[in-house]
């Protein structure tokens, strides 16, 4: 993903590797035996979330009491839930299963921690005297959905208490179990976080607080692991040529609507990178991978576009800010994202984003490709990267972390695509609610740093501002509407 003095050689099957080139399998992070292992298979899995549930409250045909055939109405939906919420990292386990009476909360709370990621109360009958018993599974600490129905009794009046004191909790009266769905949805990106690898190219780039590998781990559970730009070069030199040949045709010669500056060649050297990186991030077990030497020879835009479109991350200029939000939006929605250098038109009272790069699954791993063009990077006029043609009328939220600690985020809609020759490749405008208000509180004075950090944001198809009130308190987080503070 940068300069090198050296141009990739092509190399024979696994048997040869095994013997003349076992110094180079090495430094390119195979096993020392020589042999092939995960780096050949899958990226990697996560772990299923464990998702302990509760039914709070006795049952029965009393007065502001559920029935008491919910309770398998409830088991048999969250069998459901299991397989309708799998993604390609793994799905969610409901485990537990008890009700308060006749189990004791102190002695569920004792085994929460060691058998569960999060937790998820069913709130069926009673009163005021209900938080102080579910406070002790609350005190726990895990992630945490408390789903109260109506005609459930009078306790929900205590329970936004919780919330209050920055408890992780999500509060969901609704009659609608599919709001339940959605909550649940949500403890997917806490849980996998903390089970998350991503590797920085050279070095992350971006806000402080994120920039620390200790900070990443104390706030969001995740590893922040360095590796040497080198090492992409030294594993492309294993991968064969055939193999990125036929990678190259299937994913991008072939299904794009025309190549306009590229090589073919170019775009096999693009396909071999990808191959290398891919086999990088299974070999280290990572989830995502951002580089601050994406605009080398050749450019990371291809190999960050299919990581994006399998549901995994890769982000571009080293950004650890955005590759920290698109792993979290993945998680939680099953979606890529799209980092954008944007700018503001008050005329159209938009924001139009515009990079060199861009997933084409922008509905998610299992969605359709957009259509898209290969192209050269607009600023330098070399390399390859994508003319991604976005779909109009696209709800679509545009979101960033800052520091760990604030999601900045504005929702809209898709209104237009360009190709003007002053921006990057891949362009698109989307509505803002108030566009000059954007403008003069670009940022909302809670991020700070060089060009990059204060201008990338990232785009992600569908609008998010409800659950992601209900993510920031999961997380951890403060989210702000940004354009919305006083001028």
């Amino acid at each position: 993903m940068g300069d090198r003095s050296h141009s990739p050689i092509s190399c024979s099957r696994r048997k040869f590797l095994k013997t003349a080139f076992a110094g180079t399998a090495i430094m390119a992070g195979l096993r020392v035996d020589g042999t092939w292992g995960e780096e050949e298979g899958d990226l990697p899995k996560l772990p299923p979330v464990r998702v302990y549930y509760v039914f709070a409250g006795r049952t029965g045909n009393a007065y502001l009491t559920r029935p008491a055939e919910e309770i398998p109405k409830f088991r048999a939906f969250f069998g459901e839930l299991e397989k309708k919420l799998k993604t390609v990292h793994g799905t969610v386990r409901f485990v537990g299963g008890d009700q308060i009476p006749p189990a004791d909360a102190t002695s569920i709370a004792g085994k929460l921690k060691e058998e569960a990621d999060a937790l998820l109360i069913i709130h069926l009958s009673g009163h005021g005297g209900d938080a102080p018993v579910l406070t002790k599974l609350v005190d726990v600490g895990l992630p945490t959905i408390v789903f109260s129905q109506p005609f459930s009794g009078h306790g929900w009046m205590y329970f936004p208490i919780w919330r209050k004191e920055k408890r992780r909790v999500v509060l969901v009266p609704s009659s609608d179990w599919a709001d339940l769905e959605r909550a649940i949805g949500l403890l997917r990106a806490p849980a996998w976080m903390k089970r998350t690898k991503i590797l920085a190219v050279g070095a992350p780039h971006g806000t402080a607080a994120a920039c620390s590998r200790e900070k990443v781990k104390e706030k969001l559970g995740a590893e922040l692991v360095v590796i040497q730009n080198k090492r992409i070069y030294d594993c492309m030199a294993t991968i064969h040529q055939k193999d990125a040949e036929a990678e190259a045709e299937d994913y991008w010669i072939r299904p794009a609507k025309g190549i306009v500056e590229p090589r073919r060649n170019e775009i096999i050297e693009s396909a071999k990178m990808f191959l290398a990186v891919k086999r990088i991030m299974a070999q280290e077990r990572a989830q995502a991978i951002c580089s601050i030497y994406c605009m080398g020879d050749p450019r990371g835009c291809l190999t960050f576009s299919k990581l994006n479109d399998m549901g995994y991350v890769g982000g571009c200029e080293g950004d650890i800010d955005s590759t920290l939000t698109m792993l979290i939006f993945s998680y939680a929605f099953g979606v890529p994202g799209f980092i954008s250098d944007p700018v503001i038109d008050v005329s159209k009272n938009a924001m139009i984003h515009f990079h060199c790069t861009s997933a084409t699954k922008m509905d998610g791993p299992k969605g359709e490709r957009l259509p898209f063009v290969i192209r050269s990077q607009a600023d330098t006029g070399a390399g390859v990267s994508l003319e991604v043609e976005h779909r109009v009328g696209q709800p679509v939220t545009c979101a960033k972390l800052i520091d760990l600690e604030v999601m900045l985020a504005v929702s809209g809609k898709i209104i237009g695509t360009s190709k003007n020759p002053l921006a990057c490749r891949t362009q698109f405008t989307q509505t803002v609610p108030d566009a000059r208000r954007l403008f003069l509180r670009w940022g909302e004075d809670v991020i700070h740093g060089d060009v990059m950090t204060l201008l990338h944001r990232v785009v992600f198809y569908g609008d998010y501002m409800k659950p992601l009130q209900d993510l920031a308190d999961l997380m951890g987080f403060r989210l702000i509407e940004e354009g919305s503070g006083p001028l």
